[in-house]
């Protein structure tokens, strides 16, 4: 009998090459968490914000579209260039459909260009810069949290009318401080104060000292730190070893419970700031941050937050839709409300931006605090379209010109 012209190997790898298509479409819908797992944004990103997205799977049933659906995560170690390798691989090798967290914003405009050329969704829960919905916008790209604008105008039109009428920057030498310090300039030129002074500082600095120093000797009504979690940490407990907290206010523009339960109530009471969300604020913020702190023991931070509610808002619009299509499920996620136990009647706008709430609070100080986490007195509500950039100011260049 002759054969039949391919061996049983053959005919194997062909059956293989066959089928691999069709079993990666049937695998799991990947979405990734890229984050810093360890270093000075860790507590308010990291390991935290991957518990979040997974919360948030299991609530929403672990499936979609019929496919199961799976967290991986990865660590930017704050590289843009380390992000970039990472956001690559997941989405041309690893079949990874969205991206999220990013707390980093030299990483995330990074990813952010490469999501928008690959046509793949990036959530910018951790990232802060005004620019991901300004000239780095993106059709696929959902700016989810807060950002620079939002956060200069609650804390400095809130200290300008507090009276605060010098000021003097110090700020992270990268994409963060200089879109945090040029937001606030503005707010600050607006309400009739003045910049007396700036420095910039490497980013992950253990000694503060000759910036300090400099910000002292300017004799500005208040030192605004534009910079965020280790960094806002460490310059706050040397200003304290300093004395200036004495005779000079400081604000933090960008910060966290994580950095406040870092810092103590003694050495943070009395500050002020913007935040997308507070854990204490009601029964639904409780109850969620309840199970959170049951798996992780640390309080969530707005990035953590966020990142669950920006999954959940994913994955309700991929079954809406009914496909993983990116500029689809964009799309679709614009369409939609945002409801959820942070956000209330929230909309995502053609450039990307996500509209809500900010709020304003003071760091209490220890004989206020009643209980554990309790470490924020609320003193106001800025409504979403008061405290982010109307979008005709961004300069987002995909919009549609009149």
């Amino acid at each position: 009998m002759k054969s039949c012209g391919m061996s049983i190997g053959a005919f194997g790898l062909a059956l293989a090459l066959f089928t691999a298509p069709v079993l990666a479409q049937d695998g799991p819908v990947k979405l990734g968490v890229l984050t810093d797992m360890s270093s000075l944004y860790a507590d308010n990103g990291g390991q935290g914000s991957v518990v979040a997205a997974q919360m948030a799977v299991d609530d929403f049933g672990g499936q979609v579209l019929g496919r199961s659906i799976q967290i991986v995560a990865g660590d930017h170690q704050n590289k843009a260039d380390v992000g970039a390798t990472i956001a690559r691989r997941w989405i041309e090798n690893e079949n990874v459909e969205v991206i999220l967290d990013v707390p980093n914003s030299a990483v995330a405009l990074a990813v952010q260009g490469i999501t928008r050329d690959k046509k793949k969704l990036f959530l910018a829960t951790g990232a802060a810069t005004s620019r991901l919905t300004g000239d780095e916008c993106s059709p696929t790209g959902i700016h989810w949290t807060y950002d620079t604008y939002a956060l200069s105008q609650g804390t400095t039109r809130a200290m300008s009318r507090l009276g605060a009428n010098s000021w003097y920057f110090i700020s992270v030498d990268y994409s963060l401080g200089a879109q945090l310090e040029a937001d606030s300039r503005k707010v600050i030129d607006a309400m009739g104060g003045k910049v007396i002074g700036a420095v910039k500082h490497p980013l992950n600095t253990p000694d503060f000292s000759s910036f300090l120093l400099q910000a002292q000797s300017s004799k500005a009504d208040v030192i605004a730190l534009a910079d965020t979690g280790g960094d806002f940490i460490n310059v706050v407990k040397q200003a304290g070893e300093f004395g200036i907290t004495q005779r000079q206010k400081l604000v933090g523009l960008l910060v966290f419970i994580a950095d406040i339960h870092s810092l103590g109530l003694q050495s943070a009471q009395g500050l002020m700031l913007s935040s997308a969300f507070y854990w204490d604020q009601n029964e639904d913020t409780r109850a969620w941050s309840k199970r959170f702190i049951g798996k992780t023991q640390k309080v969530p931070t707005m990035i953590h937050a966020g990142t669950y509610g920006a999954v959940m808002h994913y994955l309700r619009a991929v079954q809406a839709a009914g496909t993983l299509d990116g500029p689809t499920i964009a799309a679709k996620m614009r369409d939609m409300p945002v409801n959820d136990f942070m956000t209330k009647n929230g909309r995502i706008r053609e450039d990307g931006r996500l509209v809500r709430d900010m709020y304003l609070f003071r760091v209490k100080s220890p004989e206020q605090s009643k209980y554990k986490f309790d470490y924020y007195e609320l003193l106001a509500t800025i409504p979403g379209e008061e405290a982010f950039r109307p979008m005709e100011q961004g300069g987002c260049p995909f919009l549609k010109q009149p």
